[in-house]
């Protein structure tokens, strides 16, 4: 007899735990509140670790290193070339500053990965890689293999392989986990996952981080977008250039939210993403303004994600901030073991 898994939320976490779920052999339906509430609908789609390694939050690293392993055979799953954007990232340094704070980040990452390859190039090297970055840049890193996806094909892709692994979407909000007939049920709802929890005796804190992204189209009098992600810093921002096939994704601006509904870019985030995404590449002043958005992304106290067991019957994932599609097939690993080796747990 098929066991039987209901997966709360639609986003990319809850469809890449469905999917490894239903390559298992589960009966799968997913419970979809809709595009609005999830943050992968507004996102980078960085899959790097690299970058990510910030001096403190080295079991964070070590997670996105072992979900950057298992995305060559995901995207394998996924069968769409299309959704992966770009294979390497160049960590770039604006003024000397800026590099000194990426030189500290990148010795944090060797400390904890000694055989990790980032050789440090000065900004004349970096435009022989990418020619329309700016002149007179510091310098940087370049980072082969820290490549990105398009969020928003990713998820279609999610979708697709689901549905035709015979698996279920049903638009709906959930208000009691526990009044689902799953066998097992999955807590994926981002934000939503701390009262949703709460109803099952599971303390899980989360904070809501907003995030701004810009969505740059390219006109037929613009230079390429680049073929490499550009992880930059400019004035001690962070600023982040995504290829996309028609233009690129710019972000991120990162700050507390209002609350759940504080989903509107403000015209300062726009404004500063702006100056510095055409600060590091001049080239991009001529590109469209085709969609300024903003969304909430659910990060735990430590920034490390919650996934793990509640009880016996209560599963979840939740607090990956700014890095959830990154750690997508980690996460749906993770799970993946859990139901199928429940004595596993810990």
């Amino acid at each position: 007899m098929r066991r039987e898994l209901s997966v709360v939320g639609g986003g990319v976490v809850g469809l890449a735990c469905a999917l490894a779920a239903a390559d298992d052999g589960w009966t799968v339906t997913v419970y979809d509140a809709g595009a609005r509430r999830r943050a992968a609908h507004v996102a980078g789609g960085m899959l790097g670790c690299f970058g990510e390694g910030h001096p403190g939050e080295g079991e964070l690293l070590d997670v996105a290193a072992a979900s950057a392993a298992l995305w060559p055979d995901f995207l394998t799953r996924l069968g769409d070339p299309a959704v992966r954007t770009a294979d390497s990232s160049i960590l770039l340094g604006v003024s000397s500053t800026d590099l000194a704070y990426l030189d500290e980040q990148v010795r944090f990452v060797r400390g904890r990965m000694p055989d990790v390859d980032l050789p440090r190039c000065t900004g004349n090297r970096l435009r022989r890689h990418e020619s329309a970055l700016a002149r007179g840049t510091a310098g940087g890193y370049l980072a082969e293999g820290e490549g990105a996806v398009d969020n928003r094909l990713l998820l279609a892709a999610l979708t697709r392989r689901f549905e035709q692994a015979g698996g279920t979407i049903v638009t709906d909000t959930v208000d009691d986990p526990t009044a689902l007939t799953g066998d097992q049920v999955l807590i994926a709802a981002g934000l939503g996952s701390t009262a949703l929890a709460g109803l099952v005796g599971a303390d899980v804190p989360l904070r809501g981080e907003k995030g701004e992204i810009l969505r740059l189209r390219r006109t037929r009098w613009s230079v390429p977008p680049p073929t490499h992600v550009i992880r930059g810093r400019r004035h001690g921002r962070p600023i982040y250039l995504v290829p996309r096939a028609d233009g690129v994704v710019v972000g991120a601006t990162q700050y507390e939210a209002l609350g759940p509904d504080d989903r509107a870019p403000q015209a300062i985030g726009v404004a500063e993403l702006l100056a510095d995404a055409i600060a590091v590449m001049p080239g991009l002043s001529t590109y469209e303004l085709a969609e300024a958005a903003a969304g909430i992304r659910p990060s735990s106290v430590d920034g490390v994600p919650v996934v793990r067991r509640v009880d016996e019957r209560i599963l979840i994932a939740t607090g990956h901030g700014r890095n959830g599609i990154a750690l997508s097939p980690w996460t749906a690993a993770r799970i993946r073991e859990l139901l199928n080796h429940p004595e596993r747990e810990g």
